[in-house]
């Protein structure tokens, strides 16, 4: 199988970012070689913050691999940015497609070809309190189960003190610790063989979710709710600022 290509954009951000990150932050990396060295994978991971697609690209590529992270595929036709993702070889994802299966066809396309992809299986940053990972989505469990790649959980911490969700300013010193954490792959061997019924795409996101916060649990040192947090259940928008709504709210009750 070739080696995925880099692309002008990945060479450019490495050449730009990486220096920048490494100045302002400190990097607690655990097990990186559980991190595949090559051949298509899943990488799963907590979403935190704004900034943590680029701390996490940087634990990745640090790791040997090329981070490919999914993006909507309208992004892709817009001027200038959809030519930098492009040819960062980051990956469409088609939300508005009638069936779910074709949502996430270049994904699996991709996993094909052996690139390490990256999936925030909670499809935005958490709503939770305390930042503790949310209910899941089933993308990731449906290209694993698509493809028989593995599915390598990481845990993702430190990011929120460097700018909290839905927040616009920065803290950048003193320098933040970023932690990552990642774990064995998801065991799905015995889902695999199933249709992609919505039961079987259910139980394998659980599976996923609960290795996420299983190893959140060990960089925080504290233990997570017993139940997960879920957007629907507590009337939160599962995408946008949740604060708006929040605000909203307490101006309507003056």
């Amino acid at each position: 199988m070739p080696k995925p290509k880099r692309g002008w954009a990945i060479t450019l951000c490495v050449a730009v970012l990486k220096p920048l990150l490494t100045v302002f932050t400190r990097r607690d990396w655990r097990d990186v070689d559980k991190i595949p060295a090559t051949g298509g994978c899943v990488l799963v991971v907590n979403h935190v913050s704004h900034v943590d697609p680029m701390t996490y690209a940087h634990f990745v590529y640090d790791a040997g691999r090329i981070p490919r992270y999914l993006a909507k595929a309208a992004v892709f036709e817009v001027p200038v940015v959809g030519r930098v993702i492009a040819s960062g070889g980051q990956i469409p994802v088609y939300r508005q497609s009638r069936d779910a299966s074709h949502a996430f066809s270049a994904a699996v396309e991709a996993v094909g070809r052996g690139e390490a992809v990256i999936v925030h299986p909670e499809g935005t940053i958490t709503r939770d309190p305390d930042l503790w990972p949310m209910v899941g989505k089933t993308g990731a469990a449906r290209i694993a189960l698509a493809t028989g790649c593995p599915v390598v959980p990481t845990a993702h911490w430190g990011p929120q003190e460097i700018l909290w969700p839905y927040t616009k300013k920065p803290r950048l010193l003193p320098r933040k610790t970023v932690h990552v954490l990642a774990g064995d792959p998801v065991d799905l061997d015995d889902l695999r063989d199933k249709p992609l019924t919505p039961e079987v795409l259910h139980e394998a996101t659980d599976r996923i979710m609960a290795a996420i916060t299983a190893l959140l649990e060990r960089i925080r040192g504290a233990s997570a709710p017993d139940v997960r947090f879920d957007p629907k259940a507590h009337d939160t928008p599962e995408i946008g600022n949740p604060n708006r709504r929040r605000r909203a709210r307490k101006k309507g009750s003056r």
